[in-house]
């Protein structure tokens, strides 16, 4: 199968369930990561919550699952904000997670502004992924002070050039 195959199509309040259904094991392949989702309350209307934040929020579809998702919401007056950008395991390194981080930054660039994120400071493969897309870390951190005690360091990329990629 192809990465091409895959549909990226813009989430609808319905695809929840589907959302939670890929995030679920994503997280339990880290230690001390717990996926409760009392605690993403936007998972029950996707569609509306991103939307009415002023963002979006796509799904990645392959045979009519849910492989992937992303959104992005304005954070300040000169970010997009990249959040819950979610790949399967079985469809990593196809450059399904270079499509769904690129509707953001393409978003951004459209709009002349920097992306920004914040990654579980567990997520270390995710940590490398942004790095490679020209993300970088500035020190910030924040507590959530959830059931995970989790704890998440910030990332920012700069869109400077219409023609970056995965830089």
């Amino acid at each position: 199968m192809s990465e091409s195959d895959v549909l990226l199509r813009p989430a609808r309040d319905a695809d929840g369930p589907a959302v939670s259904a890929l995030i679920e094991p994503i997280f339990a392949e880290y230690e001390g990561v717990l996926f409760i989702p009392e605690e993403m309350p936007e998972l029950e209307t996707l569609a509306t919550t991103f939307a009415r934040a002023g963002g979006a929020f796509f799904c990645a579809e392959r045979d009519g699952r849910v492989v992937g998702c992303v959104g992005w919401v304005p954070s300040r007056d000169d970010h997009l904000e990249l959040k819950k950008l979610y790949v399967a395991k079985s469809e990593r390194r196809s450059g399904l997670g270079s499509r769904l981080a690129g509707l953001v930054e393409e978003e951004a660039r459209r709009r002349g502004l920097a992306v920004e994120l914040w990654s579980d400071a567990k997520f270390v493969t995710a940590h490398h992924f942004y790095e490679r897309r020209g993300y970088r870390r500035d020190g910030r951190t924040r507590e959530l002070h959830d059931a995970g005690d989790t704890l998440e360091y910030y990332f920012r990329r700069a869109l400077d050039c219409a023609t970056e990629e995965g830089a």
